[in-house]
């Protein structure tokens, strides 16, 4: 795939924000956005402590999509939050379309 038409497709990305199984919001995403900025364009809170994935406060499920995983994965995520559907939201950009739920994987 030539990389302008992957750029531009994730530019068109829409994320949609739930509470369980209650739409919170939904926005677009721009490339090299952070969900923790998407959802504020949604109007939806997810708190941050840190920014850069140390602390796991901005911890949420990925329920459908994708995300861009950094490796190795910052101290807030492990393997196991991962395999749940764990995502920092301070720090992970979505690839393409997502659905994202507030309430955490525990």
């Amino acid at each position: 795939m030539i990389e302008g038409v992957a750029m531009s497709r994730r530019r068109m990305a829409i994320i949609r924000f739930y509470r369980g199984g209650l739409l919170l919001g939904t926005a677009e995403a721009e490339v090299d956005e952070p969900l923790v900025d998407v959802a504020e364009k949604a109007g939806v809170e997810i708190p941050t402590n840190c920014t850069p994935g140390n602390c796991g406060t901005c911890l949420v499920r990925l329920v459908e999509g994708r995300v861009d995983y950094p490796d190795p994965l910052p101290p807030g995520l492990d393997e196991f939050l991962v395999e749940d559907g764990g995502v920092l939201a301070c720090c992970m950009e979505p690839i393409g379309a997502c659905d994202i739920d507030v309430i955490p994987p525990l």
